[in-house]
């Protein structure tokens, strides 16, 4: 499996009243990767976006919490594509601090039109994020 990483410093306002880093905020972290990661294989979503008309949103996600991350933590985001299909992308995430891994997770997208309707994903794309 092909995986991306890209390092993150947890800011003040990523933590909660508790001083350690709000569970939500892990998602950010999985679309920071999610992009990066695309982005690498020589696409970005503004392109899929503008050139393809294709929009990615997430229609599932799951995270398991192992650990917490502070403010001022220097993370590691790892982002793998686990599944892509003419309908469906899944990605793989992994959080890590100093190699302790803190979170992991995934992402199901499916690509639709402007209008909210589902669209096969065009072979250039399924190419360039398989490579």
């Amino acid at each position: 499996m092909d995986w991306i990483e890209f390092s993150y410093r947890v800011i003040y306002g990523d933590t909660d009243c508790g001083g350690v880093m709000y569970y939500a905020n892990y998602l950010r972290l999985f679309e920071i990767g999610r992009t990066e990661y695309i982005r690498k294989k020589g696409l970005s979503y503004r392109e899929i976006e503008e050139r393809f008309a294709i929009l990615l949103p997430v229609v599932e996600v799951h995270a398991k919490y192992k650990a917490s991350a502070r403010y001022d933590d220097i993370l590691t985001i790892k982002t793998a594509l686990l599944e892509i299909k003419p309908f469906k992308i899944t990605f793989l995430y992994e959080i890590y601090r100093e190699g302790i891994l803190l979170c992991g997770g995934q992402t199901l997208h499916v690509p639709i039109n402007r209008e909210g309707k589902i669209v096969r994903l065009p072979q250039e794309i399924i190419n360039l994020l398989k490579e």
